[in-house]
């Protein structure tokens, strides 16, 4: 069985850093994109950032371009968004998403992923 576990949320002061893990388990993790979304209270889910298969490739939210990189260790199964110059804005439950097997491309489009961890709140006080 599929399993996606994040850890790494918190509470952090606005200008801060925060790194989130995404831990895989149950299934070929360098052989699909993963990707990184986030929901803040009373909004939609919505696109943060996403790598292919092989790291090569990563696409970004205009709101957190510059500022997040993502990035993936195939050995350790496991995928990893550094947040920084963290802003109030960017509160909201995090939440670690893989594309099927095969499926390479770093897609922004939520649908495109069939897997999802529980999330992982992070709370960036101004």
């Amino acid at each position: 069985q599929v399993q996606l576990v994040e850890s790494g949320g918190g509470l952090v002061q606005a200008g801060g850093s925060l790194r989130l893990s995404c831990a895989a388990s149950g299934r070929p993790f360098s052989s699909s994109a993963m990707g990184w979304f986030r929901q803040a209270p009373g909004k939609e889910r919505e696109f943060v950032a996403a790598i292919s298969y092989s790291g090569g490739s990563t696409n970004y939210a205009d709101s957190v371009n510059g500022r997040f990189t993502i990035s993936r260790d195939n050995a350790k199964n496991t995928v990893y968004l550094q947040m920084n110059s963290l802003k109030a804005e960017d509160t909201a439950v995090y939440y670690c998403a893989a594309r099927v097997v095969g499926a390479g491309f770093p897609s922004t489009d939520t649908y495109q992923y069939r897997t999802w961890g529980q999330g992982t709140q992070v709370i960036v006080s101004s």
